[in-house]
Formats: structure tokens, sequence, C-alpha cells
């Protein structure tokens, strides 16, 4: 959702008025009204967008193995929608082959559900996965997530992995 006026920067901050002695105009320290309309709407366009709730930068940093089923550190969560995001890159390539999953985990209605991304294989510090999941939680759920993890060869994998949850306007 885009502005709908362009930002006023030809029109004065304040209003402004007849000082009637002098007859030169005075700043009243109130907001002209161009200026008003304007930042009103850029607060309405903020308040319309999502809250980052948690972001779990270096979540993970040089890893060389699975992760079990990990909480995400959050607030307590309310009923509704979220928007579950996650970056994970290869940052140091195994001697012979390599695979990460990466798997995120909720409830919905009772029902525990899960997302799983698809394998990053090709085992080369350039590959990469990035997975944004819309998901609806339960009032006082938690979001979890876990990784997958084959390497073989001398050197081990490793990887880095980064999170960011954010509250959805319903």
């Amino acid at each position: 959702m885009a502005l709908t006026a362009p930002i006023p920067a030809s029109s004065p901050l304040v209003e402004t008025e007849r000082d009637p002695t002098t007859g030169q105009q005075t700043p009243t320290g109130v907001i002209a009204n161009a200026w008003y309309e304007y930042f009103h709407q850029a607060q309405d366009r903020l308040n319309a967008g999502p809250d980052t709730l948690a972001t779990v930068f270096d979540a993970v940093t040089d890893q060389s193995a699975a992760i079990g089923t990990t909480t995400i550190p959050l607030p307590k969560l309310s009923a509704g929608l979220y928007r579950v995001t996650t970056y994970a890159r290869i940052t140091r390539a195994a001697s012979t082959s390599s695979s990460l999953t990466v798997t995120l985990g909720w409830t919905d209605g009772t029902v525990g559900c899960i997302h799983t991304g698809a394998a990053i294989t090709g085992n080369t510090t350039t590959r990469n996965q990035s997975l944004s999941v819309m998901i609806r939680c339960d009032n006082a759920t938690t979001i979890t997530y876990s990784t997958a993890y084959a390497s073989s060869g001398g050197t081990a994998m490793q990887y880095r992995l980064d999170i960011a949850v954010e509250e959805l306007p319903t």
C-alpha cells in the first residue's frame, strides 16, 4: 500500500499567522495541514504492516551438526497469522558432499504442523536457501525450528541460520 499523497516538500511545516502590529507572518507552532495529512497517512501505513516479534540473527553460526527441535524465543503469541522467514547458507563445504534441510513447527487448531524446506545440496559456500512461510498459530503456541544435516568426507560442512518472525495484520 503506497501513500496516496506525495511529500509536501514545498509546503511550510508549521502554520503561520500575521502579527497585527508588524504585519509579518510568524510561526504558530502548529503543524501545517498538508504535513499533518501526510504524517497521518504514513502512520496508517506503518500500522497496517507486520510487527516483527523476533529476529534471531546468527541463530546458528558455523554449525556442523543437526539441530533438534528448538523454540524460537518469542513473547506469548496470540492466535493469528504470522510470517516466519529463514535464511540458511553453507559457510564451509564438506570434503565430499553435504545436505541441509530446515524445518519449522507450530500448532494450528490443536494440530501440530510442520513445513520442511527443500534440502540444500551442491556442497559449495554459494549454496543458500530462504524460506518465508505464512502460518496460523493457536493462542500461546510456540514456533520451532530444526535442521537435518548430512556431511561426508574429512572436512565437515558448516552453515549459518537466521530467523525472523512477524505478526501479520488480520
